[in-house]
């Protein structure tokens, strides 16, 4: 019998996640049962079982899943020469949260993972991991603005990241439930409170 490839577990793997996010995006996590993942996927309850042993270990992967995209945004962007502003940065992922914020959208599960990670230790892991993940992204961001000199050279770097990563939650939050929050109001609310580079990025 030949040994099932890499690629077609990864296949299956993705293939009961997507069933996942679907079914939870339209139901919600507790509304959601196994069965219903199993019906979604056309796979057996032996065959999902495999990969994931419950619910919890389901939304911890797909909120993981989620931040890799936002994560390549912000990677590319805080790389850029000229460095981009707080606003042009903070609009970049905020324009990709609503680009993946959809019916069934992976976005709309972040909520739902980061309550289960106040109960879970498990999915608490894995939400811990990707956000000390984003943070560290933004410690180097707030490096570079000190290079720029748009903050002072001795800036307590740490605290700025932990500060300005707070504001894409609360995008999350405001643009999934209340509706009236789009990547462009925020740029200007952001710009109005963290100016620096406006100047040189408008001139340039």
């Amino acid at each position: 019998m030949p040994r099932v490839s890499e690629e077609h577990l990864e296949r299956r793997r993705q293939q009961i996640l997507d069933a996942a996010r679907k079914c939870f995006a339209s139901k919600g996590f507790h509304e959601t049962s196994m069965q219903d993942v199993f019906a979604e996927s056309g796979l057996s309850a032996g065959a999902v079982y495999r990969y994931f042993k419950s619910k919890d270990e389901l939304i911890a992967a797909l909120a993981t899943q989620t931040t890799v995209s936002l994560r390549v945004a912000m990677d590319q962007a805080i790389r850029r020469d000229p460095l981009p502003t707080p606003a042009e940065l903070i609009t970049a992922i905020a324009e990709e949260v609503v680009r993946r914020s959809g019916p069934d959208g992976p976005v709309r599960l972040a909520p739902q993972a980061w309550a289960l990670a106040l109960v879970n230790p498990e999915a608490g892991a894995m939400v811990r991991e990707t956000m000390f993940a984003m943070r560290a992204m933004w410690v180097i961001y707030v490096q570079r603005m000190c290079e720029q000199g748009w903050l002072p050279a001795d800036a307590d770097v740490d605290a700025v990241a932990k500060a300005i990563i707070g504001f894409l939650p609360g995008f999350i939050l405001q643009h999934l439930i209340l509706g009236d929050l789009d990547p462009e109001t925020l740029a200007r609310g952001v710009r109005t409170l963290l100016p620096y580079g406006e100047t040189a990025g408008e001139s340039g």
